[in-house]
């Protein structure tokens, strides 16, 4: 810091936004530097004068430029951040020069237009706060901002950023904004925010300069051949390369093809990183290999067309090295649902629940009766009529007994069993890393009553998953232990804190087996049950008449999931698309 620099430090903020003009006042402590130490400035309602918002710009803007952070975050109103923000930008991206030119007053429009968040319906009124919305599409740059950025508080202002790098004569130059506020001792002051740095820059993402690789000659599956679909799209496949060049273990050789560039990314390695700007081009892309087979890709697309416009997904499992070796969506250019989409999995869930009914002492051939209606506070049905009360736990699963579930996991298991083991064997809420954007399966840890808890226990309620949840909780079952899954071999994967016990993993094999080959799974699994195990599931919608159709399986070592939005039975549309892909795959 340079000896005299002054930093004010927050010690508590309250914004009351005023109605009309979009200012707020809140307190922030400065160091006079006199005999009465610290005194509160404050942001006051007012908007600065024309004049006042130009000099704040120009202030701040020579300061930063000249490398002074101490004293261009003392010209804002959150002078800790500031220091935070402009040494990780003058650390991490590491420009040899900075020139920082002011453009003055802007408009909510050229906003928008540079970061592609909507502006608001209506103009603000001059002094007006400018914060459009928080969501948008993409923006200015070599790639599209995977977050839209929230607008500058205050008078709304420009600048124009020259940023120079040693070794290259490239130059990198963007348009910049940021807010003035009035201050109580009729100063100015840039009202700090991410957006400050870069308008692309928003929340906890970080901006610097990391090696960026050339897009990949050719995009192969495990075999080496051309990867094949429509739903393995150049977005996605994008994503995964930038993702699999961060989460693979360091490679010299390909380390000597890098670039670099300015990128903002997600310090969690889940979103789309923004690209924007190449500072050197990195060499030409090799072949990038994928965990995917083309055999069961072409059976997972042809699955989903097949569905005739219904919205699903499915995912293939190689259960012994966690290995994806398909997915496919419908539609095919749509979210990604098969690893970002969340609903409840209906009885596909009791495959885990009758692992924690197994490990509590409950064996396939205990008797646990099938009432018409469950025993909590508001009993719940079955999906068929009439009471089964010699049936044994291998029944129930068999013929997929909500109430069975309910009442013996209400009798048997902890509030939090369920989480317990859905996290410690089968991997779910972990932070997986599968090379693409993935939502966590969510297993809720503490039901907040009986009922939920209930709900629960047959995969309603508060439980919500996608196929790559499912599927991987059958390659569990088959494997005897989690592989979490992946799309690029030698990604990290997350390790579970214990493998199903062999005894368990038997017999959870011989329960999902007995539903293949006579419960509710054994018309689609006809032809196919050898070395095999299934499970249906129906997930009901609040609102909606029909069901969300769900089906796993495993046969060999391959684990398929899908599931087929208002599909109905678990046999009636995801069940097919699962049968396919097994069938495609023979008896590997």
């Amino acid at each position: 810091m340079r000896s005299g620099a002054k930093i004010g430090i927050i010690t508590g903020v309250s914004i009351a936004v005023l109605a009309g003009g979009g200012y707020g006042a809140y307190s922030l402590m400065s160091d006079s530097g006199g005999s009465g130490g610290k005194k509160p400035r404050t942001v006051v309602a007012d908007p600065p004068s024309a004049d006042q918002a130009t000099a704040g710009l120009k202030d701040f803007l020579t300061a930063w430029a000249a490398g002074d952070i101490a004293k261009a975050a003392s010209l804002t109103d959150d002078p800790a951040a500031a220091t935070a923000g402009l040494t990780a930008f003058r650390d991490q991206v590491k420009p040899s020069a900075l020139t920082l030119t002011p453009f003055g007053p802007t408009t909510q429009q050229v906003f928008s237009a540079a970061t592609g968040t909507p502006a608001p319906a209506a103009k603000p009124s001059a002094g007006a706060s400018a914060t459009p919305g928080a969501s948008g599409t993409p923006g200015a740059g070599d790639s599209p901002s995977a977050t839209a950025t929230p607008g500058p508080t205050g008078t709304l202002m420009s600048y124009k950023a020259r940023a120079e790098f040693a070794g290259t004569s490239r130059a990198w130059d963007y348009q910049g904004f940021l807010g003035i506020v009035k201050m109580s001792d009729d100063t100015p002051a840039v009202h700090w925010a991410p957006s400050v740095v870069h308008p692309h820059l928003s929340g906890n993402e970080t901006i610097a300069v990391q090696p960026v690789f050339a897009p990949p000659s050719t995009v192969v599956d495990r075999n080496g051949k051309a990867v094949q679909g429509a739903s393995i799209t150049p977005a996605l496949m994008s994503t995964l390369q930038d993702n699999a060049n961060k989460l693979l273990p360091p490679d010299p050789n390909k380390d000597q093809d890098a670039g670099s560039a300015v990128v903002i990314s997600d310090p969690a390695g889940k979103g789309a990183q923004d690209k924007l700007f190449t500072i050197v081009e990195p060499k030409p892309g090799k072949p990038f290999k994928l965990t995917i087979d083309n055999t069961l890709q072409a059976a997972a697309e042809k699955a989903m067309t097949d569905l005739g416009g219904k919205p699903g997904s499915v995912v293939a499992i190689e259960p012994s090295t966690g290995q994806v070796l398909a997915f496919a969506n419908s539609p095919a250019n749509g979210q990604n649902r098969a690893f970002t989409g969340l609903l409840a999995p209906g009885s596909t869930m009791k495959i885990v629940t009758s692992a924690a009914l197994l490990e509590a002492g409950v064996n396939p051939d205990t008797v646990v009766a099938c009432p018409e209606k469950s025993s909590n506070a508001h009993p719940i049905p079955n999906s068929f009529p009439g009471a089964f009360p010699n049936n044994t736990l291998q029944q129930d699963f068999m013929m997929s007994c909500n109430t069975a579930f309910i009442n013996q996991g209400l009798t048997s298991l902890k509030p939090e069993s369920l989480s317990g083991i859905a996290k410690d064997v089968f991997g779910i809420g972990l932070e997986w890393k599968t090379g693409l954007p993935n939502a966590d399966g969510k297993v809720p840890a503490t039901p907040g009553s009986k009922d939920e808890q209930a709900m629960n226990y047959i995969g309603q309620g508060k439980v919500q998953m996608n196929p790559l949840a499912i599927a991987s909780v059958t390659a569990t079952v088959q494997n005897g232990e989690f592989k979490q899954p992946i799309l690029v071999a030698d990604l990290p994967q997350q390790k579970a804190a214990r493998p199903l016990s062999p005894d368990v993993a038997g017999k959870l094999k011989a329960m999902m087996a007995a539903t293949a080959t006579g419960g509710t799974a054994q018309g689609v699994m006809a032809g196919i049950t050898d070395n095999a195990g299934a499970k249906t599931g129906s997930a009901e919608v609040a609102g909606v008449d029909v069901t969300n159709s769900w089906f796993t399986a495993y046969r060999g070592n391959l684990a398929v999931a899908s599931e087929v939005q208002g599909g109905g039975h678990g046999v009636d549309a995801a069940g097919p698309a699962v049968a396919s892909i097994l069938k495609a795959a023979g008896g590997r």
